[in-house]
C-alpha cells in the first residue's frame, strides 16, 4: 500500500534526498584529492581538468577501468567499507603507471541496493585517500540506487582513470632487452585478485572470517581486507630517476600470464623462486584450499605487486629510488631469449 506521506519516486525505493546527502558527504573528501589542473570537481554534470601539457613533448593520455572483484563480498560481510576504495583506485593507477604514464584524474561509479549517504561517504573517502596516494583527482563519478536490482546492503563500485605520459618516455614490449633485470615491488597481500576462489574456500571449509591464520597478522578478515599497496608514485619516481624499459602489474592472471604480457616475440623472463617473501596468507589459503602451485601462481600474486623491467645499469639508482618511496624492492629474475615466463626452483 503506497503512503501517502512519501512521494512516488521514494515508494519506488530511490530516494533521492539521500543521494544529495551522500553527495554532500563526498564533496570534502574530493576536495583533498585535488590538483591545479582541476578546473571544476564534483558537483556539476561532468569534471573539467585543464588538459595544457607544457612540460611534456608529444603527450599521450592513458586510460583504465577496474573494479574489486568480489573482495567487495568480503567488506560487506564484515560491515567494513573504508578501505575497498584504495584496492578500487590501486586497480586502475597501476596499470596506468605500467605505460609510464601520470595518472591524473580518476572518476567512480557505485552502485546500492539502497543509498545509505553514511556507507557511500565511507566507502569514498577510501577512493579520496587511494587518489591521494596516487596523487591523482577525483574529478567526479555517480552513485546509482538500484532497488529490486540489487539487496538492500549490497553495493558494486568501479573506477575508471586517465594518466598522460611523453610519447618518447613511454614504458612497454618494444623497449625490453635481452639481459633486461627484473625486479619485484612486495605486494600487501591478495591486493584485490583472486577472491572468487578465496570465498570458494571460506564456504567449503565453513571458515570464520574471525580465525587468525598461523604468522598472520591480525584475523582472516583483516588479512583479506588488507588494501592494494599502490606502486604508482614510486614506479614514476624510478621513472624519472633512471632507465626503466617495462613495467607489469600483477593482477588477475597471475604471475606468468602478467608478466608475459611485456616480453616482445623471441624473449622469455626466467624468475627465480625463493627471490622474493611469499606473505604468510598465501601459505595459508593454499594449504587449506589443498591448491596446487600451479594453481596458486594463475590466481594469486603470492607477493609480486608490481614487476619493472630495467637494464642492470639502471639497477641501483632504481632500488634506490624505489626504497626511498617506501617500497620494498627485489631482483626476482632476468630477461633472455626464449619464450613465456619460467619459475625455477
Amino acid at each position: 500500500m503506497s503512503d501517502p506521506n512519501k512521494d512516488a519516486y521514494t515508494q519506488a525505493g530511490v530516494d533521492i534526498r539521500a543521494g544529495d546527502d551522500a553527495v554532500s558527504l563526498i564533496k570534502k573528501h574530493a576536495a583533498a584529492t585535488l590538483r591545479p589542473e582541476v578546473l571544476e570537481g564534483i558537483g556539476g554534470f561532468a569534471g573539467l581538468f585543464s588538459a595544457r601539457f607544457e612540460n611534456l613533448e608529444d603527450p599521450v593520455l592513458v586510460s583504465a577501468t577496474d573494479g574489486v572483484g568480489t573482495k567487495l563480498l568480503i567488506a560487506q560481510t564484515l560491515g567494513r567499507h573504508d578501505t575497498i576504495g584504495i584496492d578500487a583506485v590501486a586497480m586502475v593507477v597501476d596499470d596506468i603507471v605500467c605505460n609510464g604514464a601520470e595518472p591524473l584524474f580518476l572518476l567512480d561509479y557505485i552502485a546500492c541496493g539502497k543509498l545509505v549517504p553514511e556507507r557511500i561517504a565511507e566507502i569514498v573517502s577510501g577512493i579520496a585517500e587511494g587518489c591521494r596516494i596516487a596523487g591523482c583527482a577525483l574529478l567526479g563519478g555517480e552513485t546509482a540506487e538500484h532497488p529490486g536490482a540489487m539487496d538492500p546492503d549490497a553495493y558494486d563500485l568501479a573506477t575508471f582513470g586517465v594518466g598522460v605520459v611523453a610519447r618518447a618516455r613511454m614504458l612497454g614490449t618494444e623497449r625490453v632487452r635481452d639481459g633486461d633485470v627484473i625486479v619485484d615491488l612486495r605486494s600487501s597481500g591478495l591486493h584485490a585478485n583472486g577472491y572468487s576462489l578465496v570465498r570458494k574456500i571460506i564456504l567449503d571449509r565453513d571458515l570464520s572470517l574471525d580465525v587468525r591464520p598461523p604468522d598472520v597478522e591480525g584475523t582472516l578478515g583483516d588479512a583479506l581486507l588488507t588494501p592494494c599497496r599502490i606502486h604508482a608514485p614510486a614506479v614514476l619516481a624510478a621513472a624519472r630517476a633512471t632507465e626503466i624499459h617495462a613495467a607489469a602489474h600483477v593482477t588477475g592472471g597471475g604471475i606468468e600470464a602478467n608478466l608475459a604480457r611485456v616480453l616482445p616475440q623471441g624473449l622469455g623472463a626466467t624468475l627465480h623462486l625463493g627471490s622474493w617473501q611469499r606473505p604468510p596468507i598465501f601459505t595459508y589459503l593454499g594449504e587449506t584450499g589443498g591448491l596446487s602451485e600451479i594453481e596458486m601462481r594463475k590466481v594469486f600474486n603470492l607477493g609480486l605487486g608490481m614487476a619493472i623491467f630495467l637494464p642492470s645499469s639502471s639497477l641501483d639508482v632504481a632500488v634506490d629510488v624505489l626504497g626511498a618511496s617506501g617500497e620494498i624492492a627485489t631482483v626476482i629474475g632476468e630477461v633472455a631469449a626464449g619464450h613465456g615466463v619460467v619459475i625455477d626452483g
